[in-house]
């Protein structure tokens, strides 16, 4: 059998097969960098039982618009600065859970705060938007 012939002969078979393969790997290849993420119920669960602090990174008006009960509100241009006082005053191993509107900066966020020597930091995965798609509470100020 002439394996560049097949391969020539079926481009497009091989094409998916290739795009297939890459989206099923591409999970496995972004869970180690997204470990720490948690889901709405994880997250709960870790509120009610750990005392879990709740950290939105989004700016101060879209705080204001609606945010997750009893969350305090750091926006990310200000965490760096900030976070060196969060971990004195709340403690380096009570867990933090960040959020922002999608969970997309939440990665970053939990950079800088790890980098401070925040121990147990998470992410809430697909962010305020899977909080509300939850119906979990919010509060508006």
């Amino acid at each position: 059998m002439d394996i560049p012939k097949f391969l020539l002969d079926n481009i497009y078979l091989v094409v998916v097969a290739l795009v297939s393969g890459g989206w099923l790997i591409w999970p496995l290849l972004r869970g180690s960098a997204s470990a720490s993420s948690l889901s709405t119920l994880q997250a709960t669960q870790m509120i009610n039982q750990q005392d879990a602090l709740l950290l939105d990174v989004r700016d101060v008006s879209a705080y204001a618009g609606g945010h997750i009960l009893n969350a305090r509100n750091i926006p990310m241009q200000q965490l760096d600065e900030r976070a060196a006082d969060l971990a004195r005053q709340k403690g380096k191993d009570r867990p933090v859970i960040v959020y922002c509107d999608t969970g997309a900066r939440s990665a970053a966020a939990e950079a800088v705060l790890a980098k401070h020597g925040l121990e147990k930091v998470f992410a809430l995965d697909g962010g305020l938007s899977a909080w509300k798609a939850a119906g979990l509470p919010i509060e508006k100020n």
